[in-house]
């Protein structure tokens, strides 16, 4: 019996992107790989970069209804393509940084810059290029987002080096993918207030839970090249960090939604909005059921996951603003 025939995957594909994705079977030829420095072909990146920019303003527009309208429309619109362009840029730069890294681990090697697709200075352009447009998107909201949108570059341009010098580089990541939770909280009202305060720490507790189950797909590499991570910081006690993180995402958010909606809003916004908070973390409660910590595939379906999961308390919070 002949052997099925094997399709060819396209030159220069990633070894962790997502197959048939529309970089690598659309995209011209050129372009493809400074989207691949963009992670174009691997969006959850994107997805969660943007959720919690639209936890804020849902929550926001949900404490403060009769303000809430089509400028948070444009808010949410403006965060997604700020996303996809501040988290090109920002991935861009992690490339241009890590490239001796990923040159030395499998599953990063196939990178643009390490398998010479482009050069430094190629992804430097390509990154300032990135930035700058997410800029003009930028000055489309009000001062206070402009403000913490500049401010964020720093954290941004930290976050690469952290793994050489912290045992929790996720904590790093946190702090600059949960930024856009006080940003479009600031879009909507001017300014950054406790509410929005206690989203981001809810968002670094979730960011702590999803990265250390992707960092478990590389313990291993990362250990023999000496990059430090909360997967191999906590090992076979993973799933009680994880266990804590998730009530920690929980129980603060939580708090973020009572203090942001009492006593101006309807039950009905506060038990939407709370629905959120606890629907994340039963989605949680969900992946950890399913976490094997030694199966890199399935770390990396589950990292995928949360593109769910923070999609729960987005469209929760979006729908207790119309109520």
């Amino acid at each position: 019996m002949p052997e099925p025939q094997r399709i060819p995957e396209p030159a220069g594909q990633v070894a962790d992107a997502v197959r048939g994705n529309w970089v690598d079977t659309l995209a011209p030829d050129w372009a493809r790989p400074y989207l691949r420095l963009s992670r174009a072909d691997r969006p959850i990146g994107t997805w969660l970069l943007l959720l919690p920019c639209w936890w804020g303003v849902g929550l926001a527009a949900a404490a403060d209804p009769a303000r809430a309208g089509w400028r948070d429309l444009w808010i949410a619109v403006a965060c997604a393509a700020g996303a996809w362009l501040m988290r090109g840029a920002g991935c861009t730069w992690n490339d241009i940084t890590d490239r001796d890294f990923d040159a030395a681990v499998a599953r990063t090697r196939s990178r643009p810059i390490p398998s010479g697709q482009v050069t430094v200075k190629q992804a430097a352009g390509w990154m300032l290029a990135q930035a700058v447009l997410a800029f003009v998107l930028l000055l489309t909201l009000n001062g206070a987002a402009i403000g913490l949108g500049v401010g964020s570059l720093l954290l941004v341009a930290v976050y690469p080096f952290a793994k050489r010098f912290t045992w929790w580089p996720q904590v790093f990541l946190g702090l600059a993918f949960n930024w856009g939770a006080l940003l479009a909280w600031a879009a909507h009202t001017g300014h950054v207030g406790g509410p929005s305060l206690l989203l981001y720490v809810a968002g670094i507790s979730w960011t702590l839970f999803y990265d250390t189950i992707y960092a478990h797909q590389d313990k291993e590499d990362d250990a023999l090249i000496g990059v430090k991570s909360t997967a191999r910081l906590f090992g076979a006690d993973t799933v009680h960090w994880l266990r804590a993180f998730a009530v920690v995402t929980v129980l603060v958010m939580s708090l973020a939604i009572i203090t942001a909606l009492t006593p101006r809003v309807s039950a009905l916004a506060m038990a939407l909005s709370l629905g959120g908070a606890w629907g994340l973390g039963w989605h949680l409660t969900w992946q950890l059921a399913r976490l094997d910590i030694d199966n890199p595939a399935g770390c990396l379906t589950l990292f995928r996951a949360n593109r769910e999961a923070g999609l729960i308390p987005a469209i929760l919070f979006a729908l207790a603003a119309l109520v």
